[in-house]
């Protein structure tokens, strides 16, 4: 949202879980959010995300839709996601597939994941895309670059070594403190900033 629309503000932000590798970053992100009183959490997950949540992080698709306020099927269209009237202060993809990137740089708002994310881009609202993919195809690289001509934030789900991370559980940690950070919010101790 921009900054000028401060009196705009909902507390409330939406996270998408699509069908990329990556689900670790997405859970990490949620639990940081549910968290943070005051703060609304939508969470939209796809088809594909109902089967890899699982499969990647060891934790049943139940608990971790117990980490949002509400969560949305993606099939779902009547969604108030669905619409620019239903505020939001900040939208995150993470992981979010090059199916989605193509999808959403295109303007395809066939789910309730893309339409929510073409939502944010109409409205000028922060939107986070985290893409998860290596190596990245000049198509990808070319909707990645139109996405963020459209006003989103490309984040490549690519922790940094700097701060001396020690174990996976810091690598996905900066990740996902960038992530939140990128949403505008606090990501606390989540994120171990550079330090000379």
């Amino acid at each position: 949202m921009d900054t000028d629309d401060r009196e705009m503000r909902s507390n409330r932000v939406v996270i998408g879980l699509s069908g990329a590798s990556g689900a670790i970053y997405g859970v990490r992100v949620l639990e940081t959010l549910a968290a943070m009183p005051d703060l609304e959490v939508h969470l939209i997950v796809t088809e594909a995300a109902r089967t890899l949540v699982p499969q990647e992080t060891g934790r049943s698709l139940e608990e971790v839709q117990d980490l949002a306020d509400k969560v949305w099927d993606s099939r779902r269209m009547e969604s108030p996601l669905a619409s620019g009237s239903f505020l939001v202060d900040a939208m995150a993809v993470v992981p979010c597939s090059i199916s989605t990137v193509a999808k959403v740089a295109h303007g395809i708002g066939d789910t309730l994941l893309t339409r929510a994310c073409a939502v944010s881009l109409k409205e000028r609202r922060r939107l986070v895309i985290v893409a998860r993919e290596m190596p990245l195809s000049t198509v990808d690289l070319r909707n990645l670059t139109t996405l963020s001509e459209a006003g989103a934030v490309v984040a490549v789900a690519s922790p940094s070594f700097y701060t001396g991370p020690e174990t996976v559980d810091d690598l996905v940690d900066l990740v996902a403190g960038r992530v939140i950070q990128l949403m505008g919010l606090d990501p606390g101790p989540l994120l171990k900033r550079y330090v000379p």
